[in-house]
């Protein structure tokens, strides 16, 4: 009679084969633009991406205390509901928009005649200036926790940023509306789709790009204007990726020939 598998053990012979790349974005477009070529940067994990719908670092009722609770509890929720343990998991990448939320608050400019909060390259227009700087002082705090988290759940952990937002990365615009982020991801990823080495050079190699060191990306956008400007610092976590399967690849090739070496002399 053939054994009867619980769920646990039926999930542990499909996924105990790759680790999990648990990555955590704010919205669809977002996953929309990322998660195709995140699967491609990690061809030898499993890629998940985890959608907040919405900023988790600056919603009613969260503050610094809280924030990595918060996470954990997104990454454990996806572990228990497909009987998982940390110990399936790689990484987690957390990507978040930094909105301005390190400009001084005098560059949070009040205007009644703004309909939706507009940026730009110096300053904020909104009709509730004292909402906004409310905002951007839970976000400038959580980020600083978050961005010096090692793990989490006892899981890597690494916090990137797209400045002032992913669009404003991607494709060089501040205050996309739905649609236009939508139509602008699905072009992203039909430029870049066949073109891993570019969509990392992109991100890694731009006059944009923020790679020398993480400790230091996270200085620099916390400096003046930085988290209004057009910045990430997401090139560090692809160009580590892309190094390590360089290093792997070069190791590999040389025990080929260490070995073809080895048969010569027999």
């Amino acid at each position: 009679m053939q054994k009867l598998l619980l769920p646990s053990e039926r999930l542990g012979n499909t996924v105990a084969r790759k680790k999990i790349v648990f990555v955590i974005v704010e919205g669809p477009s977002d996953d929309e633009a990322l998660g195709v070529m995140l699967e491609k940067v990690f061809s030898s994990s499993s890629v998940y991406v985890h959608i907040t719908h919405g900023d988790i670092t600056s919603k009613p009722g969260t503050n610094p205390s809280k924030i990595k609770t918060i996470v954990c509890d997104i990454v454990k929720k996806y572990a228990n509901s497909n009987y998982l343990k940390n110990t399936n998991f790689q990484q987690i990448i957390h990507i978040t928009d930094t909105d301005g939320a390190y400009i001084p608050d005098e560059n949070v400019v009040e205007d009644s005649s703004v309909s939706k909060t507009k940026y730009s390259l110096t300053e904020i227009r909104t009709s509730n200036a004292d909402g906004i700087r409310e905002r951007n002082s839970t976000k400038s705090r959580c980020l600083n926790v978050l961005s010096a988290t090692q793990k989490i759940w006892n899981i890597p952990y690494q916090l990137y940023y797209m400045s002032c937002n992913l669009d404003h990365v991607l494709h060089n615009k501040q205050n996309s509306s739905d649609e236009e982020k939508e139509k602008d991801a699905v072009a992203f990823v039909r430029r870049y789709r066949q073109d891993t080495d570019g969509f990392v050079k992109f991100l890694a190699e731009s006059d944009f790009s923020v790679t020398s060191d993480y400790v230091d990306s996270w200085n620099y956008i916390k400096q003046e204007l930085n988290s209004l400007e057009r910045h990430t610092n997401f090139g560090i976590c692809l160009k580590s990726v892309t190094k390590a399967v360089s290093d792997k690849d070069t190791s590999a090739n040389g025990t080929k020939e260490e070995n073809k070496n080895l048969l010569k002399e027999y």
